[in-house]
């Protein structure tokens, strides 16, 4: 019997609750979850690749733990249907916060599936008390010195603040 793969692609600069809210909600639909870390040098990242893959490999591990489903964390610089092949993913599976996500991410379901219509797209709510939780919104709360507790784990916060200084 074949896995059903899954791969949930983002940027992760920082990974926050609302993203730990779709893995592990991702994590019921599948054997196993590929998170993939995009380089994404476009949206200049704070956190450099190695740090955003080693801080999402620390937070999504206790996910996984007891559960039967494999986790893994890799970084990628292709096209997201040529590194869903890689990985042999049936399913891409996105978070959706708002209605301007759903058009964005709309659209890129249409190309996709010009790309590669084997491979789904899921997408997952983002529950209420994370759909307004967006990783810019955190970094610029912490660079003006606001609380971030709220939105990431201790960790990303002791991360973040540490990067600011």
């Amino acid at each position: 019997m074949s896995k059903y793969v899954g791969l949930y692609p983002g940027t992760f600069d920082p990974i926050t609750n609302g993203h730990i809210d779709i893995v592990s909600r991702a994590l019921k639909l599948v054997d196993k979850l590929v998170i993939g870390v995009a380089i994404n040098a476009d949206k200049g990242p704070l956190f450099n690749l190695d740090e955003r893959v080693t801080m999402v490999e620390r937070e999504v591990k206790p996910l996984a733990d007891g559960r039967g489903v494999e986790i893994e964390v890799k970084p990628f610089d292709n096209l997201l249907m040529h590194f869903a092949m890689e990985v042999d993913a049936c399913m891409i599976i996105r978070g959706l916060r708002a209605v301007s996500d759903f058009e964005y991410e709309f659209q890129m379901v249409g190309m996709n599936a010009r790309l590669n219509p084997e491979i789904e797209t899921v997408f997952l709510m983002a529950s209420d008390k994370n759909q307004f939780i967006a990783s810019r919104l955190v970094k610029e709360i912490a660079r003006l010195g606001g609380d971030v507790s709220n939105f990431v784990s201790p960790a990303v916060a002791e991360q973040l603040l540490g990067k600011l200084q």
